[in-house]
């Protein structure tokens, strides 16, 4: 427990509250919303490298026996880091929401209410839900069902935070009024990528594993599984398709746009204040 509050408790709000006191003194026309949004982003991205390079560690350390390989990582990161961050960025989602309504003068917002939380619950449900599901069902299995086997499959997990800093750097360039260089709409690409083959490619790749330990063909896995199991990777994989449907969307629109002959900055910050 001492260990717990030494590492992701103290640290990503330790970053968090770091962030919010030096960046309001490089960009001194920033809002609270501003600073609160950049500053949840950051944290983020940190999380995202650190779950990342655990997952690669054990993904590779793991593949000889996808089943029965052992990596303390895969155990040992979700204590100290993955549930310390889970609950911290439930926090931190809402102190973002509550400050950007806030600068935009809502009623609701003047002050931290029960109305606010009910608001940014209703207005982020699946990712609370996504969230809660992670510490109430992902955490009790990977630390108490698995019965010391899957640590390689723990370790894919890890990889799908591939996504985040490019998601959070697309956001940031967005506040910084950088939304039309070259960086962003690269930027953009990688998102679409990196969300696909690490958040929705990999599903399949973790089955067709399972089924090489087995000797079986990857269309026979969720028959193998129990329901249970094939439930659990539905449940995970299915925010993730929206989500990516989504960004697909943005993605789409926002070519439109850069297609129109008429398409200037002020249009630009037109999409940025819908989006928010």
């Amino acid at each position: 427990m001492l260990k717990v509050l030494a590492c992701g408790a103290v640290v990503f709000p330790g970053l968090f509250l770091a962030f919010r006191r030096i960046l309001p003194c490089v960009f001194k026309h920033w809002s609270d919303a501003d600073v609160v949004l950049v500053s949840e982003r950051l944290v983020s991205s940190i999380h995202a490298i650190m779950a990342t390079t655990a997952g690669v560690i054990v993904v590779t350390s793991c593949q000889g026996n996808a089943i029965n390989d052992r990596h303390w990582l895969a155990t040992y990161f979700v204590i100290w880091y993955g549930a310390p961050y889970m609950t911290y960025d439930i926090f931190a989602m809402y102190l973002s929401h509550y400050h950007r309504f806030r600068v935009k003068g809502h009623e609701d917002y003047k002050q931290h209410s029960l109305k606010a939380v009910n608001s940014f619950i209703h207005k982020e449900f699946l990712l609370v839900l996504h969230h809660i599901a992670l510490l109430t069902i992902l955490l009790p299995i990977t630390l108490f069902f698995r019965k010391d086997q899957g640590d390689f499959f723990i370790g894919c997990l890890f990889l799908t935070e591939l996504s985040t800093p490019f998601v959070s750097l697309g956001k940031i360039l967005i506040q910084l009024s950088l939304q039309d260089c070259w960086l962003h709409k690269f930027n953009g690409v990688m998102v679409l990528f990196t969300f696909f083959m690490c958040r929705i490619a990999l599903f399949p790749y973790m089955y067709w594993m399972y089924g090489r330990h087995y000797s079986i063909p990857l269309y026979s896995v969720p028959f193998h599984l129990p329901l249970s199991a094939n439930l659990g990777n539905s449940c995970i994989l299915a925010p993730q398709v929206y989500w990516f449907v989504l960004l697909c969307r943005k993605a789409y629109r926002l070519y439109k746009r850069s297609r129109r002959p008429d398409s200037t900055p002020s249009a630009a910050v037109s999409d940025k204040s819908k989006d928010d």
